[in-house]
């Protein structure tokens, strides 16, 4: 689920910091810089993990700051495929079911992806499977802020930073899209249909 990435990069450090120890210095800013951030195909980025090498700081005409070059290490959560997560669903949707794991909500269950066979019920909004026995077919509702068990089959990194500016036409719609749209930066799709993945109740009652 979390993983070690090595990144670089140059930290500025503004002179009323200079009375403070180095390290400090950076890893506050590294860490105001990246924290719950996304970067792109690496991961939602959680805390600074350690500093491993820092290069010369250099002090530029006109600008009174230090700028380091600094090699560190940061703790990302980046689950690997056909990893088996647990969260909590949040709502659902004829898209399927959104789960948050609570620090990270963006994590989808397509419908095929789903128990089958499966159908969401519009009055109550939420996914329904019809689970089969001899003595007929049982509706097991995945009721919003029940504990759900998923494997984690893909994932989708969209890149949010700013675009340059286009034609006054196009900048008007693309905006309006884009209000709508807000795509989220990473998104998870899990997947719970085989044994033993789903709402916990349905297995742990058994």
């Amino acid at each position: 689920m979390f993983v070690l990435v090595e990144m670089t990069d140059t930290v500025r450090i503004p002179p009323w910091q200079f009375e403070r120890k180095l390290n400090e210095s950076i890893a506050e800013e590294l860490n105001k810089k990246l924290a719950n951030k996304v970067v792109y195909n690496v991961g939602l980025c959680i805390c600074l993990y350690d500093i491993t090498k820092l290069e010369d700081s250099y002090i530029f005409p006109g600008d009174g700051a230090s700028h380091t070059k600094v090699h560190f290490r940061y703790v990302v959560f980046h689950p690997f495929l056909d990893e088996i997560l647990i969260g909590q669903i949040k709502s659902c949707s004829q898209d399927g079911v959104h789960v948050s794991i609570g620090f990270f909500d963006d994590i989808v269950i397509p419908p095929e992806s789903l128990q089958q066979p499966a159908k969401f019920d519009e009055a109550e909004q939420v996914w329904v499977w019809e689970y089969e026995t001899e003595e007929g077919a049982h509706d097991l509702y995945m009721d919003i802020g029940e504990e759900i068990r998923f494997r984690v089959v893909d994932e989708t990194f969209v890149d949010t930073s700013p675009s340059g500016p286009s034609s006054a036409e196009a900048s008007t719609s693309s905006a309006a899209e884009e209000i709508q749209k807000k795509e989220a930066p990473y998104t998870l799709v899990g997947s719970i249909s085989e044994p033993g993945l789903g709402l916990l109740s349905w297995w742990t009652n058994s």
